[in-house]
């Protein structure tokens, strides 16, 4: 495999695990108002920018391309886009770990397969590709599995606190709250499972709107790593359109269009610029190592890139107190994480 590539494809997966972090910076600013930013940011200045500045006829190229791929590929970004809504919604039913174990896993996996059975021939080295996703899908399973144990376990530490009462003589349990009932955890993981599948169009929109890429290629004599910038602003158009309806309806909704001006809130905005630059950083620098693959980049590159960047921001999990008080749960992790590596170098080893 090209050094390049594998290289692109790890500084990818660093950008993918780390713009996450933007997420826990959103105060004091209300969540539309930080999304339009960021929204702004990753899905249409910074590729457009950087996609110009490679390839200056960017504009004239996908002017001059099939209308029906251009179609085709800004619809995938568009139900992408409704896939990054249910992740959400999915949240509320099931909780963060087993959505994100379940929206990992099926997005590197359909993202991976569709583009595969959408070629004219399958690859010689099938098996081999299927063996790597197969594999990835276990290791994010098992990380799924310790997150949700470590939440149990974080949980059960909370639960055992001890708490003084005012004349300080006395520790009491602390009194039991009356919550309200589980949303139904089936429905949790019905929407988990409709975002992955929605999530890991992104890749599929990416991987239809390679004729765009091919023509900057053919006509206009660009890099190929360079032409891939082009066809993702293609598949951001129609990601940013869903992306940008949504907020403005929690904008009208919340009633919150005077929020953007809310005090102290500077931290904020910067962390949403950063995880706009670092998102399509991931997606940019992964179109061109897929690109370095050849036909079998999207194939491939594309579950590499989510393997390694679940790794990644576990890391910065770990670092940021995420997996205090569960030391078993994170040694599943570890153990999922082990897993994952191998998965990767079964898929590395079939683009050789």
């Amino acid at each position: 495999m090209n050094l390049l590539a594998i290289t692109l494809i790890l500084l990818a997966s660093f950008f993918q695990g780390t713009f996450g972090l933007g997420m826990k910076h959103i105060s004091p600013l209300k969540w539309e108002n930080w999304w339009v930013v960021h929204a702004l940011v990753a899905m249409i200045i910074f590729p457009i920018a950087w996609a110009v500045f490679a390839v200056p006829e960017t504009f004239t190229i996908i002017s001059e391309s099939d209308s029906n791929v251009l179609m085709m590929a800004m619809l995938f970004g568009f139900l992408w886009g409704i896939g990054g809504i249910l992740f959400g919604v999915s949240v509320e039913y099931t909780g963060v770990s087993i959505t994100y174990g379940i929206v990992m896993g099926l997005a590197a996996s359909v993202g991976s397969l569709i583009p595969m059975f959408q070629m004219e021939e399958l690859p010689a080295n099938f098996n081999t590709v299927i063996a790597g996703v197969g594999l990835l899908l276990v290791g994010v399973a098992i990380t799924a599995v310790a997150g949700v144990k470590r939440d149990k376990a974080q949980k059960a530490v909370s639960e055992d606190t001890m708490i003084m009462e005012d004349d300080g003589d006395v520790l009491v349990a602390p009194p039991k709250v009356e919550t309200t009932p589980k949303k139904s955890i089936k429905t949790g993981v019905a929407i988990a499972v409709a975002c992955g599948v929605l999530s890991a169009l992104l890749n599929v929109g990416f991987s239809n709107a390679a004729p765009v890429a091919e023509l900057a290629v053919s006509k206009y004599n660009v890099d190929p790593k360079d032409a891939s910038l082009v066809a993702w602003v293609v598949v951001l158009i129609g990601a940013f359109a869903m992306n940008a309806l949504y907020a403005v309806y929690k904008l009208v909704v919340n009633n919150s269009w005077g929020d953007f001006s809310t005090p102290n809130s500077t931290k904020a905005y910067t962390w949403a610029i950063l995880a706009g630059l670092f998102w399509f950083a991931a997606l940019g620098v992964y179109g061109q190592g897929a690109a370095l693959m050849g036909s079998l980049g999207p194939v491939i590159g594309w579950p590499m890139m989510l393997g390694l960047a679940l790794i990644i921001s576990n890391v910065w999990g770990y670092r940021e107190g995420e997996w205090k008080n569960a030391s078993q749960p994170f040694k599943v992790l570890l153990g999922g994480l082990a897993v994952l590596i191998v998965a990767i170098c079964i898929l590395g080893y079939s683009n050789l």
